[in-house]
This record gives structure tokens, sequence and C-alpha cells, in this order.
């Protein structure tokens, strides 16, 4: 219990949401969030930092909706569920990792549902 707690904890100390670049920044190979006019030394450490955590923030979240969806597609009680060898060739994954991320789907869908009785 107190694993879900921390995690709960964790998920609203997360950096700020990123802002998606307008197209024409982003039609710049050397433009990325702006940092290349950034001179101060301080400030694009400051700002990169912000980005490295805001990306992680986001690759972690990602890699949860990934394993819930993996659980849903494999649920036995779905008539049209996926094997985990299903699921691994959808997603580009070794069957034993996405046999892992089911796992972790069904855990984190069980903490979600377990949540919401309260």
């Amino acid at each position: 219990m107190a694993e879900s707690a921390e995690r709960n904890e964790q998920r609203r100390l997360r950096p700020a949401p990123l802002v998606f670049e307008p197209a024409e920044a982003t039609a710049d190979p050397e433009h990325f969030f702006d940092l290349e006019s950034l001179d101060d030394p301080r400030e694009l450490l400051a700002r990169a930092t912000e980005l490295t955590l805001a990306f992680r923030a986001a690759t972690d979240r990602a890699i949860e909706f990934q394993a819930m969806a993996a659980a849903q597609l494999a649920d036995p009680r779905r008539f049209d569920r996926l094997t985990a060898a299903d699921v691994a060739e959808r997603a580009e994954w070794t069957e034993d990792y996405a046999r892992r991320m089911i796992d972790f789907g069904r855990d984190l869908l069980r903490a979600t549902s377990a949540g919401t009785e309260d």
C-alpha cells in the first residue's frame, strides 16, 4: 500500500508538461525547443534539464499506457483477446517483454480500479 501512495505522490510531482513547437520552428533541423538560442550556459543547463525531466516523465507515462493497453488486449475475458505473441508483434516487442508488460498493465489496472472504489 505504501508503494501505491508513493507512486501517486510521484505522479503529482511531475515536471510541467511539454509545449509543442510550432511547425515552422520544427522545420529547422537545428531547432530544438529554442535551446540553440540560449547563450547563458546556466540558463541552457536549466532549460535542458527541465526538458530532460519532462521527456522522462512523458516516457514513463506512455509506458504505463502501453502496459494497460497490452493487459486489456490480452484479457482472458475478451472474446477477441490477443496472446502475448500477438501483443509483442503489434508493439514490436519480444514475447517475454510483452508478458511482463501485460503483467505490469494488470497491476496498474488493479491499482486504478482499487483507487476508484474508495
